[in-house]
């Protein structure tokens, strides 16, 4: 590619490549892809590398050529971090252009994956142009309500390509990403018991006692008689929403054969208003706007976005109100998780499950194949909160408007805290109840910022912590625990496990990597509370827990959280040199290399 094939692109365009570029440049140094050398001192020899907690900008260069090196200006830190300022940038801002040169020689990357990854890129970039037009301030942020925050989300922050929702068109995205903001209705269908299933927990034992909370009494009365009037019998049906693309790309095709034989009915608007929704970042999940109190509903998506392909797993569906129902019956039986750190779960109380009928019996077929029609319903936070409290995703602490204030800022300022009085009630809101069901149960949530959910008082102090997304994220310790043997065996059949040095990783991961690793140099900036004094924050936290339950020392042991290295997570990699964008029969895992100092063991 000659570069005189680029067209200069407009301002918002460059600032959001510039960002995206520096983004891609530490994640891929983060992750070993790439190795940016210090830029050596005018007229001596090779600065020397920055020592530990040293997190002053450093002038580095990456050689992607013979002809092309790039400069920029980047500040270290913990677990290995690269912060690459994006204004910094030579000789362009461009991660398009950087790909091209750089895909087959720096990066080695197979053609088609560098081909699907342009593409995603692109999306991505396209999306986060849209976001930064019309952003709200910091301040109107702080103002909106649960269901329209998510709107307002820039995406996973480790993953580069993090909204290239691979299969979507750009009417597509202007329909359905979160960024668009689009409250629509949801189609609903009829389909026939011998294609699916039904699992409620048991106060929603029955299907009549899901529909008859969730359906206006006039919709239920308009969905019968739609299955009548097709000549069938309502009660050999269960009613499910689709998301519509869903319906119009995947499902009406890969079923028709179904629906022509009246197993599969597309079922009419019910009467009166129908519901709006609202899509999650994790775009396949709705909230129910019209109903706050209303159940989300988690949809299957043939749209491949992050690492995997958005459906819905057949045994993954089925199992979800049973492990509700265990992770449930663990917080209720202990009054620290019940009564003194009253985390609120946001159980997967019901499910219908659609098995292809081809698909399904053929395990060797992509896995996308075998996850295309169903629906989880979640609990709402809403109804779960007291008087004055509201709920924010972690994610949107990372938040930052164009004028560089973070949402983090503006809710200390609020809350009227000294910044590191605040950052420790963060972690006394989000950590003991994810510690004690590590260390007294052996499980674990992967927290990162979509599934963690913070509960803020009237004052915009953290106080509690809300958990989602069960039975795709909680792992168990494959060594038997006796806190293990009253599990269900579907749950234990359909929960992942591993081993007990691994569990910990999940909160290393999704947690301290996965969001800290940003939050801590955003307090540092726009605090003052450096990134040595946050991890030291979380670090007391940690131990002020094992201090108050001295009987699980050997569970401490067994999931050590305070190693001196851990295990170095790789996300990126796994997309441009392990999965690629090559279908496969099981769903992808990340990839694993190296490992990085944990900054939770004091030096």
């Amino acid at each position: 590619m000659t570069d005189a094939a680029y067209t200069a692109p407009g301002a918002d365009w460059d600032l959001a490549a510039r960002r995206l570029l520096a983004k891609m440049l530490g994640e891929f140094a983060y992750e070993g892809i790439v190795a940016p050398e210090p830029e050596p001192e005018p007229g001596s020899g090779p600065r020397p590398a920055p020592a530990p907690g040293d997190t002053a900008p450093r002038p580095y260069r990456l050689s992607v050529a013979d002809d092309v090196t790039y400069r920029f200006t980047a500040r270290r830190g913990p677990y290995g971090h690269w912060r690459v300022d994006p204004a910094s940038l030579t000789p362009d801002g461009d991660p398009l252009r950087f790909l091209a040169r750089a895909h087959d020689g720096l990066l080695r990357l197979a053609g088609d994956t560098t081909g699907h990854l342009i593409r995603e890129l692109t999306a991505t970039l396209a999306a986060d142009v849209r976001l930064a037009r019309g952003a709200p301030s910091a301040a109107r942020l702080a103002d909106l309500g649960y269901a329209e925050l998510e709107g307002h989300q820039t995406g996973h922050p480790w993953l580069v390509a993090n909204k290239g929702r691979v299969g979507f068109s750009a009417a597509d995205a202007a329909a359905y990403a979160p960024e668009a903001r689009v409250p629509r209705r949801l189609p609903w269908l009829a389909v026939h018991r011998s294609l699916a299933e039904y699992r409620g927990v048991p106060a929603l034992a029955r299907p009549e006692q899901l529909y008859a909370e969730e359906l206006r009494d006039d919709t239920r009365a308009v969905f019968a008689g739609a299955v009548a009037a097709a000549g069938r019998d309502p009660a050999a049906y269960l009613w499910l929403p689709v998301h519509p693309w869903q319906w119009d790309e995947t499902v009406a095709t890969l079923y028709a054969p179904q629906v022509d034989a009246g197993l599969v009915i597309p079922l009419p608007a019910g009467g009166g208003p129908a519901d709006m929704w609202l899509p999650q970042q994790s775009v396949r999940t709705f909230l129910n706007v019209s109903r706050p109190r209303a159940r989300s509903v988690k949809l299957p998506l043939s749209v491949l976005n992050t690492l995997v392909w958005r459906g819905l797993p057949t045994e993954r569906t089925l199992a979800a109100p049973a492990v509700t129902g265990w992770v449930h019956g663990l917080r209720d039986a202990d009054p620290f998780l019940a009564e003194e750190t009253r985390v609120v779960l946001l159980g997967e109380t019901a499910s219908v499950t659609v098995r292809h009928p081809l698909y399904d019996a053929l395990p060797g077929v992509p896995y996308q194949y075998r996850e295309l029609l169903g629906c989880i319903w979640r609990e709402p936070v809403g109804p779960l909160l007291d008087a004055g409290e509201r709920a924010r995703t972690l994610a949107a602490l990372l938040w930052t408007d164009a004028g560089g204030r973070s949402l983090t800022a503006e809710l200390v300022r609020r809350s009227g805290l000294a910044p590191a009085a605040w950052l420790a009630r963060l972690f006394a809101a989000l950590l003991p109840p994810l510690l004690h069901f590590l260390y007294r149960y052996g499980t674990v949530f992967s927290p990162h910022g979509e599934n963690a959910v913070v509960v803020f008082d009237g004052a915009d102090v953290p106080v509690r912590l809300a958990v989602k997304d069960f039975v795709d994220d909680v792992n168990v310790s494959s060594k038997p625990l006796p806190e293990h043997a009253g599990m269900p065996a579907d749950v234990r059949r359909t929960l992942l496990t591993e081993p007990p040095e691994f569990l910990p990783q999940f909160i290393h991961s999704g947690l301290f990597v996965g969001v800290f690793r940003y939050l801590a140099p955003l307090c540092a900036d726009e605090l003052g509370v450096p990134e040595a004094e946050f991890f030291g924050l979380v670090r007391a936290e940690i131990l002020r827990y094992q201090r108050r339950f001295p009987e699980l020392a050997e569970r401490f042991a067994l999931f050590d959280l305070l190693t001196p290295r851990i295990d170095r997570l790789c996300l990126n990699r796994n997309r441009l040199y392990l999965d690629g964008y090559r279908d496969r029969p099981r769903r992808p895992h990340a990839a694993v290399d190296g490992t990085v100092p944990n900054p939770l063991q004091p030096t």
